[in-house]
Protein backbone atom coordinates (compact mmCIF):
# COMPACT_ATOMS: atom_id res chain seq x y z
CA UNK A 1 0.00 0.00 0.00
CA UNK A 2 1.52 3.47 -0.64
CA UNK A 3 2.39 5.84 2.25
CA UNK A 4 -0.71 8.50 1.44
CA UNK A 5 0.05 12.24 2.01
CA UNK A 6 -1.85 15.53 2.41
CA UNK A 7 -0.83 18.78 1.29
CA UNK A 8 -3.23 22.21 2.35
CA UNK A 9 -3.60 25.24 0.12
CA UNK A 10 -3.34 27.83 2.28
CA UNK A 11 -4.03 31.77 1.76
CA UNK A 12 -2.75 33.04 5.05
CA UNK A 13 -0.69 32.26 8.26
CA UNK A 14 -3.93 30.99 10.54
CA UNK A 15 -4.51 28.42 7.96
CA UNK A 16 -1.12 27.45 7.67
CA UNK A 17 -0.84 26.58 11.22
CA UNK A 18 -4.36 25.06 11.29
CA UNK A 19 -2.97 22.54 8.89
CA UNK A 20 0.22 22.00 10.71
CA UNK A 21 -1.77 21.18 14.03
CA UNK A 22 -4.02 18.49 12.43
CA UNK A 23 -1.88 16.50 10.77
CA UNK A 24 -1.52 18.24 6.93
CA UNK A 25 1.81 16.60 5.32
CA UNK A 26 3.03 20.03 3.33
CA UNK A 27 1.31 23.19 2.64
CA UNK A 28 1.05 25.24 -0.73
CA UNK A 29 0.83 28.72 0.10
CA UNK A 30 -0.71 30.95 -2.03
CA UNK A 31 -2.59 35.09 -2.14
CA UNK A 32 -5.74 35.48 -3.93
CA UNK A 33 -7.98 32.45 -3.62
CA UNK A 34 -10.49 33.99 -5.53
CA UNK A 35 -8.09 34.15 -8.60
CA UNK A 36 -7.32 30.81 -8.05
CA UNK A 37 -4.01 31.54 -5.96
CA UNK A 38 -0.99 33.90 -7.36
CA UNK A 39 2.40 34.44 -5.39
CA UNK A 40 2.14 35.20 -1.73
CA UNK A 41 3.38 38.28 0.01
CA UNK A 42 7.15 37.22 0.82
CA UNK A 43 6.81 38.70 4.39
CA UNK A 44 4.08 36.53 4.94
CA UNK A 45 5.59 33.74 3.40
CA UNK A 46 8.57 34.30 5.84
CA UNK A 47 6.44 34.03 9.05
CA UNK A 48 4.75 31.23 7.41
CA UNK A 49 8.22 29.29 7.58
CA UNK A 50 9.40 30.53 10.25
CA UNK A 51 6.12 28.43 11.76
CA UNK A 52 6.12 25.62 10.55
CA UNK A 53 7.99 22.02 11.16
CA UNK A 54 6.13 20.64 7.84
CA UNK A 55 7.15 21.30 4.14
CA UNK A 56 5.95 24.50 2.32
CA UNK A 57 5.45 24.99 -1.12
CA UNK A 58 5.13 27.99 -2.44
CA UNK A 59 3.14 29.22 -5.53
CA UNK A 60 5.16 31.24 -8.26
CA UNK A 61 2.24 32.79 -10.17
CA UNK A 62 2.33 36.60 -11.00
CA UNK A 63 -1.81 37.16 -11.98
CA UNK A 64 -5.15 35.26 -11.80
CA UNK A 65 -6.38 34.73 -15.25
CA UNK A 66 -5.30 31.98 -17.91
CA UNK A 67 -1.48 30.52 -17.75
CA UNK A 68 0.16 32.85 -21.02
CA UNK A 69 2.61 35.04 -19.87
CA UNK A 70 4.56 38.08 -21.12
CA UNK A 71 7.99 38.80 -21.03
CA UNK A 72 8.12 40.86 -17.66
CA UNK A 73 5.37 38.60 -16.12
CA UNK A 74 7.90 35.92 -16.97
CA UNK A 75 11.04 37.61 -15.51
CA UNK A 76 8.88 38.66 -12.46
CA UNK A 77 8.30 34.89 -11.87
CA UNK A 78 11.60 34.19 -12.02
CA UNK A 79 13.00 37.19 -9.29
CA UNK A 80 10.31 35.45 -7.17
CA UNK A 81 11.77 32.15 -7.60
CA UNK A 82 15.32 33.35 -6.36
CA UNK A 83 13.54 35.81 -3.81
CA UNK A 84 11.78 32.70 -2.22
CA UNK A 85 14.69 30.47 -2.57
CA UNK A 86 16.46 32.63 0.80
CA UNK A 87 14.03 31.61 2.61
CA UNK A 88 14.28 27.93 2.53
CA UNK A 89 10.92 27.28 0.96
CA UNK A 90 10.87 23.22 0.05
CA UNK A 91 9.41 23.35 -3.07
CA UNK A 92 7.94 25.49 -5.92
CA UNK A 93 4.67 25.70 -7.98
CA UNK A 94 4.33 27.19 -11.28
CA UNK A 95 3.23 26.54 -14.50
CA UNK A 96 3.42 28.29 -18.10
CA UNK A 97 1.66 27.59 -21.22
CA UNK A 98 1.57 29.08 -24.83
CA UNK A 99 -0.64 30.77 -26.92
CA UNK A 100 -2.08 27.65 -27.84
CA UNK A 101 -2.85 26.30 -24.36
CA UNK A 102 -0.31 23.75 -25.01
CA UNK A 103 2.87 22.90 -22.58
CA UNK A 104 5.66 25.82 -22.54
CA UNK A 105 8.82 24.17 -23.26
CA UNK A 106 11.33 26.78 -22.94
CA UNK A 107 9.61 28.98 -20.42
CA UNK A 108 8.65 26.37 -17.78
CA UNK A 109 12.66 24.51 -18.02
CA UNK A 110 14.14 27.89 -17.52
CA UNK A 111 12.07 28.52 -14.54
CA UNK A 112 12.57 24.40 -13.30
CA UNK A 113 16.21 24.88 -13.82
CA UNK A 114 16.37 28.06 -11.66
CA UNK A 115 14.48 26.40 -8.58
CA UNK A 116 17.01 23.56 -8.90
CA UNK A 117 17.83 21.69 -6.46
CA UNK A 118 14.39 22.81 -5.28
CA UNK A 119 11.23 20.37 -6.50
CA UNK A 120 8.78 21.85 -8.63
CA UNK A 121 5.18 21.25 -9.21
CA UNK A 122 3.11 22.01 -12.54
CA UNK A 123 -0.16 23.17 -11.16
CA UNK A 124 -3.59 23.36 -12.48
CA UNK A 125 -2.58 25.27 -15.80
CA UNK A 126 -2.44 21.48 -16.46
CA UNK A 127 -6.23 20.71 -16.63
CA UNK A 128 -6.12 23.26 -19.66
CA UNK A 129 -3.55 21.77 -21.55
CA UNK A 130 -4.91 20.87 -25.46
CA UNK A 131 -3.25 17.59 -24.93
CA UNK A 132 -3.36 15.75 -21.27
CA UNK A 133 -1.02 12.79 -22.34
CA UNK A 134 1.45 14.14 -24.48
CA UNK A 135 1.95 16.93 -21.89
CA UNK A 136 2.39 14.53 -18.80
CA UNK A 137 5.11 13.07 -20.53
CA UNK A 138 6.78 16.83 -21.60
CA UNK A 139 6.13 18.19 -18.18
CA UNK A 140 8.23 14.82 -16.95
CA UNK A 141 11.45 15.43 -19.42
CA UNK A 142 11.00 19.03 -17.89
CA UNK A 143 12.06 17.86 -14.77
CA UNK A 144 8.84 18.51 -12.49
CA UNK A 145 8.24 16.42 -9.58
CA UNK A 146 4.47 16.52 -9.49
CA UNK A 147 1.85 17.36 -11.31
CA UNK A 148 -1.68 19.36 -9.36
CA UNK A 149 -4.62 18.25 -11.71
CA UNK A 150 -8.30 18.17 -11.11
CA UNK A 151 -8.01 15.54 -14.32
CA UNK A 152 -9.02 18.11 -16.78
CA UNK A 153 -12.92 18.13 -14.88
CA UNK A 154 -14.25 21.53 -13.06
CA UNK A 155 -13.30 19.19 -9.77
CA UNK A 156 -11.49 15.75 -8.78
CA UNK A 157 -14.85 14.31 -9.13
CA UNK A 158 -15.64 15.12 -12.52
CA UNK A 159 -11.72 14.41 -13.65
CA UNK A 160 -11.85 11.17 -11.97
CA UNK A 161 -11.29 8.84 -15.03
CA UNK A 162 -8.53 11.01 -16.43
CA UNK A 163 -6.76 11.02 -12.45
CA UNK A 164 -6.79 7.30 -12.74
CA UNK A 165 -5.58 7.03 -16.05
CA UNK A 166 -2.49 9.45 -15.02
CA UNK A 167 -1.68 7.65 -11.97
CA UNK A 168 -1.43 4.90 -14.46
CA UNK A 169 0.45 6.41 -17.17
CA UNK A 170 2.70 8.07 -14.85
CA UNK A 171 3.77 4.66 -13.36
CA UNK A 172 5.89 5.72 -10.54
CA UNK A 173 8.18 8.95 -12.80
CA UNK A 174 6.07 12.06 -11.47
CA UNK A 175 3.29 12.23 -8.67
CA UNK A 176 -0.32 12.82 -9.83
CA UNK A 177 -1.76 15.04 -7.04
CA UNK A 178 -5.43 15.12 -7.34
CA UNK A 179 -6.68 18.83 -6.29
CA UNK A 180 -9.78 20.68 -6.56
CA UNK A 181 -12.99 20.12 -4.78
CA UNK A 182 -11.32 17.56 -2.91
CA UNK A 183 -12.85 17.00 0.59
CA UNK A 184 -13.28 14.13 3.29
CA UNK A 185 -16.72 13.43 1.88
CA UNK A 186 -15.24 12.18 -1.58
CA UNK A 187 -11.71 11.43 -0.30
CA UNK A 188 -12.48 7.55 -0.02
CA UNK A 189 -13.71 6.95 -3.32
CA UNK A 190 -11.15 9.16 -5.44
CA UNK A 191 -8.79 7.22 -3.79
CA UNK A 192 -10.46 3.46 -4.28
CA UNK A 193 -10.44 4.65 -7.86
CA UNK A 194 -6.87 6.11 -8.30
CA UNK A 195 -4.84 5.24 -5.58
CA UNK A 196 -2.98 8.08 -5.79
CA UNK A 197 0.36 8.89 -3.09
CA UNK A 198 -0.45 13.00 -2.60
CA UNK A 199 -3.72 14.65 -2.69
CA UNK A 200 -4.08 18.23 -2.47
CA UNK A 201 -6.91 20.45 -0.64
CA UNK A 202 -7.85 24.00 0.97
CA UNK A 203 -10.36 21.92 3.56
CA UNK A 204 -12.02 25.31 3.84
CA UNK A 205 -15.93 24.85 4.63
CA UNK A 206 -18.29 27.24 3.95
CA UNK A 207 -17.28 30.89 3.03
CA UNK A 208 -13.98 32.52 3.99
CA UNK A 209 -10.56 31.69 3.56
CA UNK A 210 -9.39 29.65 6.48
CA UNK A 211 -8.64 25.96 6.68
CA UNK A 212 -10.93 24.05 8.76
CA UNK A 213 -8.89 21.35 11.31
CA UNK A 214 -11.57 19.17 11.64
CA UNK A 215 -11.41 18.47 7.36
CA UNK A 216 -7.80 17.96 7.49
CA UNK A 217 -8.00 15.95 10.33
CA UNK A 218 -10.98 13.98 8.37
CA UNK A 219 -9.29 13.62 5.17
CA UNK A 220 -5.88 12.66 6.76
CA UNK A 221 -7.96 9.87 8.21
CA UNK A 222 -9.38 8.50 5.53
CA UNK A 223 -6.43 8.05 3.63
CA UNK A 224 -5.18 5.42 6.63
Amino acid sequence: MKNKNLEVVCFNLESAIIAQQHGADRIELCNNMLEGGTTPNFEIARKVRAELRIKMNVMIRPRGGGFVYNDAEFEQMKSEIRLFKKINVDGFVFGILDVNNNFDNLRNKELVTLASSFPCTFHRAFDVVANVYESLELVIDCGFKTVLTSGQGKNVMEGIEVLRSLVAKANGRIVIMPGGGLRSSNIVLLDQKINASFYHSSAIIGSGEIANGNEVEQIKRCLE
